[in-house]
């Protein structure tokens, strides 16, 4: 009686564990380059009142045991990195990956984060920043009186740009590169669309946009958030009424337990 009040109290804990992660998803719904978290969960440990195989007679054994679960427990929250819709900004410093890769962006502690959002800014020194003001490696600067509306990106990754006085011809400024990883899923989100590396992410792959397995790189325009906002929603209604069934056991233990108390009345 007392192991269903624990079970399902084990129940309610992992639902909002679900109901959070589901939240976070919502939220970030118009969020550039956003991966969707989906929470993973396992059974607990099992207490073993008749192991299977017990002799029953001299000649047979109990074909089943007994076995009693003892709830759940979140295992994990797994980053889903399918491709999400792309947007067309018309912004000359936006660019959207269209396949697999990461951009890599120094911080300012010299470290290096990756991360798939694209809205790039120029600061003070021309250099191609994030919206944090994170540099974009390698370094793309652009020369002094360039023409903004003139940037060009390939596909390939190559930048160009047009600078007076002789602006018919494209003046190269760099090159983007992309990263991938050999479990992108094993990346750490360190918050402001930024993943680092850990012991299960692997190290970084450097290639080149369209070559070797990397996403083209798509000018002027923005990957945006992979999350379907119908499919939270079911599971977010899935998940309350998960929560309001381990509730509903509580309650019936409760109840269950009042009963016995009241026999000696």
């Amino acid at each position: 009686m007392v192991r269903s009040l624990w079970t399902g109290a084990s129940g309610m804990i992992g639902q909002q564990t679900n109901i959070d992660t589901i939240s976070n998803n919502l939220a970030n719904v118009n969020t550039s380059g956003y991966r969707k978290v989906r929470a993973d969960f396992e059974d607990l440990l099992y207490q073993t009142i008749k192991v299977a195989g017990t002799p029953a007679t001299e000649d047979t054994v109990t074909p089943v045991g007994v076995q009693m679960g003892h709830g759940v427990k979140a295992a994990a929250t797994q980053r889903m990195f399918n491709q999400g819709n792309l947007q067309n900004t018309e912004n000359v410093y936006d660019v959207a990956i269209s396949g697999e890769g990461f951009f890599r962006i120094q911080m300012y502690d010299g470290s290096y984060a990756y991360t798939r959002d694209g809205a790039f800014k120029v600061d003070s020194d021309g250099r191609l920043v994030t919206s944090n003001g994170y540099w974009v490696q390698p370094d793309i600067i652009m020369p002094e009186n360039f023409l903004p509306q003139t940037i060009n990106i390939t596909k390939t990754g190559a930048v160009s740009v047009k600078v007076p006085p002789n602006d018919k011809e494209d003046v190269p400024v760099g090159q983007i590169e992309l990263y991938r990883f050999p479990n992108p899923v094993g990346l750490s989100a360190v918050g402001e669309n930024l993943f680092k590396t850990t012991q299960a992410s692997g190290d970084a792959i450097p290639g080149q946009p369209g070559y070797e397995g990397m996403g083209q790189t798509i000018h002027r325009m923005l990957e945006m958030s992979n999350v379907s906002v119908v499919r939270e929603m079911v599971d977010l209604i899935v998940a309350q009424r998960a929560y309001e069934f381990n509730s509903r056991s509580i309650q019936t233990s409760d109840n269950m337990l009042a009963t016995a108390t009241g026999l000696k009345r």
